[in-house]
């Protein structure tokens, strides 16, 4: 017994992952699927397939359509479909109470099985095979499925036939060795993940089946990481909802959050484990490091300062120099010596970045991306020394 039943009230545990008919969901078309199985049974159409994912929720709708049909239905459940064609054909009789007299050959086989049908079908009673895990079923055991569809009485199939497998039962199906038997298919339905929000609505419904009265147990966020972690099928959501109600019953609480979630996929062993980061998003961290270091290089390199233009040299004057006396006048009393003007004060060099620039270089987060974070330090590194330097070429 699951230890956290008294803590929330329940009667019984609500997450167990062996088919259990009192927990079965009708939501997702699952309730659609089974009132059309349970039609198609009634009606003589004869071949149909269910075909899912692992986990879900295949074998509980076949226990429960076993349970739904009419008393006058009788069903054969066959669980080790992996039989051989001879084998599944004495497996049938075995269940009919049938005594077959022949058993090595199997045309003798057949008709008394046939025989045995048309009896009952004149009583009123109808026989429907279950296969479960037809994915795993021999091609030859497959064509003797075909076979046994066959049986008729006047204009009704003396068997139905139901198939519930994996994926991999349509690539059988596929094969071209096999198109007799997919053509006389008529009813083909799968079973498909739970959405996010019918994850919510399975969870609650579950827990109500079991015994639970109280408020919703788990939280929005709780759900969600659920349906995500799941995949939406059903076994899986079982085993981390349990997980997830007994790391709640060890922490004493009653709500089931993001946290309890979280520690109950950690120790599922369907849990994907933690990739390193892909080497694209490294490439693209390392180019845009590349990147960020060229704009700083660019931000922070002084202006080029271009040279003045030379003054073009003067034109020689039209008008003729008058010649020079030839006797020199006394030259002019020299003047004082004047005291050179003191060259004024230098501007302090303007910074390369705005204060508020600088702010924002200084605070940019790299997110982790060390490759980023080096060019950062090394530009912010490249800008101090910049600026000193021009702080000592301005004293000179």
């Amino acid at each position: 017994m699951a230890l956290y039943l008294e803590h929330f009230g329940l009667k019984e545990p609500p997450f167990r992952i062996t088919p259990h008919t009192d927990f079965f969901f009708a939501g997702a078309d699952r309730g659609a699927t089974l009132e059309a199985l349970i039609y198609a049974i009634l009606h003589d159409e004869g071949i149909v397939k269910v075909s899912g994912e692992v986990g879900s929720g295949k074998t509980m709708l076949c226990r429960v359509l076993m349970e739904r049909l009419p008393p006058h239905v009788a069903t054969i459940y066959l669980a080790t479909p992996s039989l051989a064609s001879d084998e599944i054909l004495h497996a049938i009789a075995d269940d009919l109470e049938l005594k077959v007299s022949a058993p090595e050959r199997r045309s003798v086989a057949l008709r008394e099985l046939q025989e045995h049908l048309i009896g009952l079908y004149a009583a009123g009673r109808r026989v429907v095979i279950l296969i479960d895990e037809a994915h795993v079923m021999p091609e030859d055991t497959l064509e003797q499925v075909r076979l046994l569809s066959n049986l008729e009485a006047n204009r009704h199939k003396l068997l139905q036939i139901v198939l519930f497998g994996q994926p991999e039962l349509d690539a059988t199906l596929a094969k071209t060795s096999l198109r007799q038997l997919r053509d006389r298919i008529t009813h083909s339905f799968r079973m498909r993940p739970l959405v996010p929000a019918e994850v919510g609505r399975y969870l609650s419904f579950r827990m109500r089946a079991a015994g639970y009265r109280g408020p919703e147990v788990f939280t929005p966020h709780a759900v969600r990481r659920i349906a995500r972690a799941s995949g939406g099928l059903t076994r899986r959501i079982n085993i981390i909802a349990d997980k997830s109600l007994l790391s709640a019953y060890t922490e004493n609480t009653h709500a089931i959050t993001h946290k309890h979630v979280r520690a109950a996929v950690a120790d599922s062993e369907f849990a994907a484990p933690r990739r390193s980061r892909p080497l694209a998003y490294i490439a693209a961290a390392a180019v845009a490091g590349i990147a960020a270091g060229a704009g700083m290089h660019w931000m922070l390199a002084p202006p080029e300062v271009k040279a003045p233009p030379s003054p073009a040299p003067a034109a020689p004057s039209a008008v003729a120099q008058p010649a020079a006396p030839a006797v020199q006048p006394a030259s002019p009393a020299p003047e004082p010596v004047k005291e050179l003007a003191a060259d004024p004060p230098k501007p302090e060099p303007e910074p390369h970045l705005t204060a508020e620039q600088l702010r924002r270089l200084s605070a940019y987060s790299p997110g982790g991306q060390k490759l980023l974070a080096g060019r950062l330090t090394a530009s912010l590194e490249r800008l101090e020394l910049a600026t000193t330097s021009a702080m000592r070429s301005s004293f000179t």
